[in-house]
């Protein structure tokens, strides 16, 4: 009978614990970028909307939001942010499946996706006073129509600085990201799931009823959200295109920490609370659509 040996320890490798140092080193600079420009600044915009412009404590900031301004200021800035969120989900996402499943030359989508990530980028003062040379009163677009078509864009009821006017502008950066997130979604769709779908009897219609779009819908349904959010922040487009005409919270903002006539830092930071609240609402709304959606999946 063979006797068995005893355990061991094997001596803790010192290149395992340099590695290990290593690796805490190189996430240490997001920890300081997320605990500077996240952490202490959301801190100090919670304890800011409890302070009146003494220092005091106070509920007066949170009172204000019930305002018909502010509630409008809101509501607007919404449904900006939910109509060029679903335009532009659509727009890019049947663009999307232009250059990635519907045939179209390698070409096009190099131009399409290098097209995409600059104009997903190009927004603030220079996209405001693109479309304003554009699409304004005196536009070249504007013009040609009227020169050459005798159409007048401005007599039929359109209007750049108005709430159309702003949403399109904001699809201008709206559907190149829509397109750029859901490109390699689509290439993820296997191509043994059509070819088995079409072995079973199905349609196409079918295939993306219960196949494509329950395993596309969390990146469909998260893109949006996140289309919601990148329009719901935006400032120096619309500030640059309506001059503040247009009542958005995040002009009202502005106006609270920089004006002359509406300066109360204490309602600013208590609109940008409420921002934050909304933010979360759209996340927590994301999480659940997307467990349903798991849930359809299994």
């Amino acid at each position: 009978m063979v006797n068995a040996l005893p355990a061991q320890k094997l001596p803790v490798s010192k290149t395992t614990d340099r590695s290990w140092f290593w690796n805490w080193l190189g996430v240490i600079p997001f920890f300081i970028f997320a605990i500077a420009f996240l952490i202490l600044p959301s801190i100090s915009l919670f304890v800011g909307s409890f302070q009146d412009s003494k220092g005091d404590f106070t509920f007066a900031n949170l009172q204000g939001l019930a305002e018909q301004s502010i509630v409008n200021a809101y509501w607007l800035s919404i449904r900006v942010s939910a109509v060029t969120a679903l335009g532009g989900g659509l727009l890019g996402f049947l663009l999307a499946y232009a250059i990635t499943l519907g045939g179209t030359p390698r070409w096009v989508r190099a131009a399409i996706t290098t097209f995409s990530g600059v104009a997903s980028n190009f927004a603030g003062v220079p996209l405001a006073f693109a479309f304003i040379a554009t699409l304004g009163r005196t536009g070249f677009a504007t013009v040609l129509f009227r020169d050459l078509f005798g159409f007048n864009i401005y007599s039929k009821g359109f209007n750049l600085y108005s709430f159309y006017g702003l949403s399109l502008t904001y699809l201008y950066f709206q559907f190149p990201l829509m397109v750029l997130i859901m490109a390699p979604a689509l290439d993820g769709l296997r191509r043994e799931w059509r070819e088995a779908s079409e072995n079973l009897g199905a349609s196409s219609a079918q295939y993306w009823r219960y196949v494509a779009l329950p395993i596309l819908l969390p990146s469909l349904l998260g893109t949006m959200i996140l289309l919601f959010g990148n329009a719901f922040g935006a400032y120096a487009t619309a500030y640059a295109l309506t001059g503040g005409r247009l009542n958005l919270v995040t002009i009202l903002i502005g106006a609270q920490m920089r004006g002359d006539v509406l300066h109360n830092p204490g309602l600013g930071y208590a609109l940008a609370f409420g921002m934050v609240v909304i933010m979360a609402i759209s996340i927590g709304l994301y999480t659940w659509l997307q467990r349903r959606t798991e849930r359809w999946l299994k």
